[in-house]
């Protein structure tokens, strides 16, 4: 009503009351974009994402423990140590590999660049750590030799899988194309145990 005074009090309320309207507001508008946002980066993350590396690693792993079967004095510690020096040889081949062909397609190469391609290659040198954790522990479990080098062909092979299944879910591929991929790298390591089995020392 016209000519009604207003009180401090009435002042306050409304004032909080249209502070509350535009934080929601805010928020309706904002949300969506944030959403898309987060949606962008993991879709990103996902793209970016190489597993192959690892898969790749892990067959180097076992192709080394294949050709391990005459060794010296100490065979587990010359088991561990051509698993880890061949990990880290071929990881930095392929970096140099990446980097030179960064190179050649006239891309600048930076701090983070190089940074960016040693992660992404990284999981070759990974993949080959747990056969050799294997050999080891093998003393542990009360293997020989040849023990300890059947279990590390055996980690190293369920590592492969383990890298195919990891890259098809990272993916989003469906169940049908995960155990495909399974199948595959289980496949592919197949003539490896039969070298193994076949092939003297």
């Amino acid at each position: 009503m016209k000519g009604v005074p207003v009180s401090e009090s009435d002042r306050a309320t409304a004032h909080d009351r249209t502070t509350a309207r535009d934080r929601t507001t805010a928020r309706a508008q904002t949300t969506p974009p944030a959403r898309a946002t987060a949606r962008a980066r993991r879709a990103e993350r996902r793209a970016h994402a190489d597993y192959t590396g690892g898969i790749y690693g892990s067959m180097l792993a076992a192709s080394v423990i294949l050709g391990a079967g005459t060794l010296g004095s100490f065979p587990r510690l010359e088991i561990v140590l051509l698993l880890l020096l061949t990990g880290i040889v071929f990881w930095i081949a392929h970096v140099h590999a990446v980097l030179f062909g960064e190179r050649l397609a006239q891309r600048a190469l930076d701090r983070r660049v190089v940074l960016r391609v040693c992660q992404e290659e990284w999981p070759i040198m990974k993949a080959a750590v747990p056969p050799a954790l294997a050999v080891a522990v093998s003393p542990l479990l009360g293997l020989g030799v040849q023990g300890a080098v059947w279990l590390a062909l055996a980690v190293a092979l369920a590592g492969q899988v383990g890298w195919s299944v990891a890259a098809a879910l990272w993916a989003g591929a469906s169940w049908r194309l995960v155990l495909i991929a399974a199948s595959v790298n289980v496949l592919l390591g197949l003539p490896i145990i039969c070298f193994k089995l076949f092939l003297k020392h």
